[in-house]
């Protein structure tokens, strides 16, 4: 095998590898929480992938071809970027898990309303007793909301359900992008095999990640229709994305000295 082949084999399977950093697994996974099906979560890997890939060739031809610099801020907000979009996708998992909760103890309670408390003044008197609001009462049907009804207009889509890990897929390869690029460029003098190693680099990614997600959709296909278990994991799922996306958050915009006077960036 000559250098080139050697070059592309091992981008190929260093991509395969890239898949499984932790904040990408974090953050596939939140989204395959809304999937039961192994080949349906794949899908969504690909498509996340694909986003990947994108930016990757973009970012990186620009570094690698055009002689680029990305500024520390730049190359800090990209990444905080990511530690945002991890605590968004763990608050939306978590509050789809947790409306799951309250709809389970209104069915068991047997419960058609919502009884609450509120304060009332006699004179100088105030006290507080509960009373019902009943759903009927409230002003808007369920389906009626903005999300609802672009849920309702495309979720039937396939690009639809595509779009949300195809846009995580984007962010993440714009934080990692400045990182492959230049390790490339610092390895391999050529600039066009530089890119053919970011082609093939992308491609295992997109496997790589194709793997993953069926491997992280595989639990919620064995609990199949035990609701309790699907909570759980979705539960879970929200709970590490919202806690990892935190922590990384901080780690970037205090420890790494985004928010300072003087920034300082290291790409990994």
């Amino acid at each position: 095998m000559n250098s080139l082949g050697i070059i592309l084999a091992l981008g190929f399977f260093l991509g395969m590898r890239h898949a499984t950093d932790p904040d990408h697994v974090i953050a596939v996974s939140t989204i395959v929480t809304r999937h039961r099906r192994p080949r349906q979560a794949a899908l969504i890997g690909v498509a996340w992938g694909v986003g990947h890939t994108v930016t990757i060739l973009a970012v990186g031809a620009g570094i690698i071809l055009l002689g680029w610099v990305i500024p520390a801020r730049v190359g800090l907000s990209l990444e905080f970027s990511v530690g945002i979009m991890l605590v968004v996708l763990g608050v939306i998992t978590l509050r789809a898990g947790l409306r799951g909760v309250g709809e389970q103890v209104a069915e068991a309670s047997a419960d058609d309303g919502v009884t609450h408390t509120h304060p009332h003044r006699h004179g100088d008197y105030i006290h507080s007793h509960p009373h019902h609001h009943h759903p009927d009462a409230h002003p808007h049907a369920a389906e009626q909301t903005p999300l609802a009804r672009l849920d309702r207009r495309l979720g039937s889509l396939a690009l639809y359900q595509l779009l949300r890990p195809f846009v995580v897929g984007i962010v993440h390869g714009l934080a990692g992008s400045a990182a492959v690029a230049l390790l490339v460029l610092a390895t391999i003098g050529n600039g066009w095999w530089a890119i053919g190693y970011l082609v093939v680099f992308g491609l295992g990614t997109v496997l790589g990640m194709m793997l993953v997600t069926a491997l992280v959709a595989w639990p919620f296909a064995v609990t199949g229709r035990h609701d309790r278990a699907q909570r759980a994991l979705r539960l879970t799922s929200g709970a590490v994305s919202l806690l990892f996306g935190l922590v990384l958050a901080y780690r970037i915009g205090v420890s790494g000295g985004l928010f300072g006077a003087h920034p300082v960036w290291t790409p990994r």
